[in-house]
């Protein structure tokens, strides 16, 4: 049976950057990643890839950042003072937690000088490009009650975290 939107399947997968550098593998984690084709809690491209795919057959796919996690917003990065962070040690590289007006985020840090951090808001892999190996383990069609794995989007690798602190 080739899978239609609305079914419910079960793929293996590795994403790669166009460098070849891998950033998630569901072969490595060995656990296929479930969801329902179509139902928006996966990024469109991937969903929409496996359509027409038959259980054990494998495809190769390039996702522009508009079939991904979008374009990078820099409307999503701002400075922050230093004092907003209290004594948590704050990196290049890192990632940090908070409460702004529009509610709880997560942001990278890519900048700090003696005043301000830099902290970019964006999902990491926006404005990428994506490569993505994918396999459909199993179709098993609009059965109800068919295998869940946890999470909806395949997962991403991120920079180290640091302590969390609350800034608005």
């Amino acid at each position: 049976m080739k899978v239609e939107i609305g079914h419910n399947v079960q793929v293996h997968y590795k994403g790669t950057f166009s460098d070849g550098t891998e950033f998630d593998n569901s072969w490595a984690r060995e656990r296929p990643l479930s969801f329902k084709v179509g139902d928006h809690r996966m990024i469109s491209g991937f969903s929409t890839a496996v359509v027409g795919m038959k259980n054990g057959e494998k495809r190769n796919v390039t996702l522009a950042p508009e079939q991904a996690y979008g374009p990078h917003i820099a409307e999503a990065t701002r400075s922050v003072p230093l004092g907003e962070f209290g004594d948590m040690k704050i990196e290049v590289g890192g990632m940090i937690r908070g409460n702004g007006p529009t509610g709880p985020f997560v942001a990278r840090v890519t900048d700090v000088n003696e005043e301000n951090a830099t902290i970019d808001m964006n999902h990491p892999l926006a404005g990428k490009e994506l490569n993505f190996e994918i396999e459909l383990v199993t179709n098993y069609g609009t059965m109800p009650n068919t295998p869940s794995a946890p999470g909806s989007a395949p997962s991403v690798v991120a920079p180290p975290t640091t302590d969390s602190a609350d800034s608005e």
